[in-house]
């Protein structure tokens, strides 16, 4: 009888303050240094703005923000990660990028049932080494209308 080993997922880690989190880098474009963004207006808090990525629009969502961590002060040390989400360019505005790193399916824990709305971003916690990673559901994080603004 032969078991069936389940594909290793490869992730991409990124720090947001003290805390680490983690997103498949299947959808991750590229990682750039901040760029100032053009406001929207009467946008969500979240929502930075837009850039010009090589001639397409593209909106920057402040994952802080989103996450309902505060409010990124972007300086010149921050990090757009240009993700594709719904089937569009998106970025997320992070402190920095950490590593790259493979894990089996089996790392992954469910994240706590605590009723709370914002856990529907969190597709699981990773435990690697001493740290808690959480592993981000980029689909809950760029609503369709977010993705739709460029």
């Amino acid at each position: 009888m032969t078991e069936h080993a389940e594909p290793a997922l490869e992730l991409i880690s990124f720090c947001i303050g003290e805390q680490e989190f983690c997103i498949d880098v299947k959808t991750v474009r590229e990682i750039r240094g901040w760029t100032p963004a053009t406001p929207i207006p009467h946008a969500p808090g979240f929502l930075k703005g837009v850039i010009n990525l090589r001639g397409a629009i593209m909106p920057v969502i402040d994952l802080r923000n989103r996450l309902g961590l505060g409010v990124t002060i972007p300086e010149t040390r921050h990090v757009i990660v240009v993700v594709e989400c719904h089937d569009r360019l998106a970025g997320i505005l992070v402190d920095a990028v950490s590593e790259t790193f493979t894990i089996t399916r089996d790392h992954l824990q469910p994240a706590p049932d605590m009723g709370a709305d914002e856990l529907r971003f969190v597709q699981a916690i990773l435990s690697v080494d001493t740290r808690l990673i959480t592993y981000l559901r980029m689909d809950d994080v760029f609503p369709p209308q977010v993705s739709q603004a460029a």
